[in-house]
């Protein structure tokens, strides 16, 4: 049992997947940090509010009543927003930090490599055996060793 742990663990993809969560988790907190700390602060106070948090919140209405059993919360359209920024301030530099970069690098190492013919697929190379089969089965086929198709000059 452990002997199969350790293989898995050896194995190159799942060292690289603990390294990438930890790495994501990370740089999630550097995002937050900077979406809490500088990006929400200077939009709120472009909309003269403390922060994008409180930029925008729907209700509670004043028919509302909020009573200790049933409060009565706002719908926060700027702590969405703040989220979805933070989303794209990591989709962006992941896209720019990691994806370009390697794109670029297998861009290079394949220039040096001619690409390999494709294999025919199955299904075409099953055909081709059907055919030759059955060409070899027939009268004047090649099995037959007489031909019943004149050549080009005959």
């Amino acid at each position: 049992m452990l002997a199969g742990f350790k293989e898995f663990i050896s194995r190159g993809n799942a060292v690289e997947l603990a390294v990438g969560v930890v790495i994501g988790a990370a740089f999630g907190a550097i995002v937050t940090s900077i979406q809490n700390n500088l990006i929400s602060p200077l939009v709120g106070w472009i909309f003269g509010q403390p922060n994008l948090t409180d930029l925008w919140a729907i209700g509670p209405y004043s028919w509302q009543r909020s009573t200790p059993e049933h409060p009565i919360s706002p719908i926060k359209v700027g702590a969405m927003l703040n989220a979805v920024l933070q989303f794209l301030i990591t989709a962006a530099a992941v896209y720019f930090l990691i994806v370009l970069p390697l794109n670029a690098l297998a861009r290079r190492r394949a220039r040096g490599q001619e690409p390999e013919p494709a294999a025919p697929a199955e299904d075409v190379a099953v055909l081709r055996e059907i055919r030759d089969l059955l060409a070899a089965r027939a009268p004047g086929g090649p099995a037959d060793g007489t031909t019943t198709t004149p050549g080009p000059r005959e």
